[in-house]
């Protein structure tokens, strides 16, 4: 035993003495200077205004990247759509008019078929909520809609609401109403008997005014940051009904893949932290939109049950029709419903 521990201790004196010697005996080399990372400016296309909270969060996500670079890479913003328009962010993204772009899928109806699950009339409860589930599904699926450019993150705005011009009480008083709706929300807007009208948001004040539509399909929140609270007289809540709209934050994708690994991982990181901003802003501009909407004395209107069990009830041919049209793709629509009922729920019960 003796032996084996003096042969051991040797051992280890030897390997020692034979590193100190071969490294000892050699002419030292200068340490190698740390990799000097370029300077990058990037645009950034938002449809939001630039008063809005979603612009506000996303500036704080462009700060903060400058910030944790060392000031190495610089974030232009271009916000109110003034670079890109809403429908034409994603393609302008894509074709590098600007190296990111945040706008809705919805925008461009068709483009998306699998994302399209996520605006669904699935009862949201809450920015929060709906921000998790379209994160949850990019990140699951990898859509490959999604192949021509590179995903920061998405977010996704409270429940819906319908704000009309004059009170909406019953499911009856829906029919034959000319209402804003955006992608998904159309059909929303046509199975409740309404007659949908697409345009963006940044188009609805006007129309509201002049009365080109009686109504919007809308979270709360957009009747004060898009102060279309200002030319509404009424508020109706659905909420088994209750849909959201997902938007994108993309990169170019050549762009992307230029950048140095370094901005990369710091990119990632702070787009996953920033996603969950968005969403708890979704929910905080919604609570101001109330007290908005409260502020202007303007009516709010909650569906009966009965109303309520109507509207969802009319909503069964949208969600089979995802499920159909996804599966004759080959794209798993009825998996990604069950993804986002079972993750409803969970929220629901807490």
């Amino acid at each position: 035993m003796k032996n084996r521990r003096f042969l051991g201790a040797f051992v280890a004196v030897a390997v020692a003495v034979a590193v100190f010697v071969g490294t000892g005996c050699r002419k030292k080399e200068p340490a190698p200077q740390a990799r000097e990372l370029p300077a990058v400016t990037l645009s950034y296309a938002i449809f939001f205004p630039a008063s809005h909270i979603q612009c506000k969060v996303a500036e704080e996500w462009a700060a903060a990247v400058q910030e944790q670079s060392s000031g190495k890479i610089t974030i232009n913003i271009h916000p109110g759509a003034s670079l890109l328009a809403p429908d034409k962010t994603y393609d302008g993204v894509v074709q590098g008019v600007a190296d990111i772009g945040m706008s809705c899928f919805a925008y461009t109806r068709g483009r998306f078929p699998l994302l399209e699950g996520v605006d669904l009339p699935m009862g949201y409860p809450d920015g929060k909520t709906a921000t998790a589930v379209a994160n949850r599904i990019v990140s699951k699926y990898n859509p490959e809609e999604l192949k021509d450019v590179h995903v920061l993150y998405v977010h996704a705005h409270g429940p819906g609401i319908l704000a009309s011009r004059r009170p909406v009480s019953t499911f009856e008083e829906l029919k034959g109403l000319k209402v804003r709706a955006t992608g998904l929300s159309g059909k929303i807007a046509e199975k409740l008997g309404a007659a949908p009208v697409g345009m963006s948001q940044n188009e609805t004040y006007e129309a509201l005014r002049k009365g080109v539509v009686d109504a919007t399909l809308c979270p709360i929140e957009t009747l004060k940051g898009w102060r279309q609270g200002e030319v509404i007289e009424s508020v109706t809540r659905i909420p088994g009904i209750a849909y959201t709209t997902a938007m994108f934050v993309v990169m170019n994708r050549a762009k992307w893949e230029a950048l140095p690994a370094e901005y990369q991982n710091l990119l990632t990181q702070l787009s996953a932290q920033y996603a969950a901003s968005h969403g708890e802003a979704w929910d905080q501009a919604d609570t101001e939109g109330r007290a908005f909407v409260d502020e202007l004395k303007r009516t709010v209107v909650d569906f009966s049950e009965t109303d309520n069990q109507r509207a969802l009830e009319a909503m069964k041919p949208i969600l089979d029709d995802y499920v159909k049209n996804t599966e004759a793709a080959g794209l798993p629509g009825a998996r990604v419903l069950e993804d986002i009922r079972a993750m409803v729920r969970d929220a629901r019960a807490q």
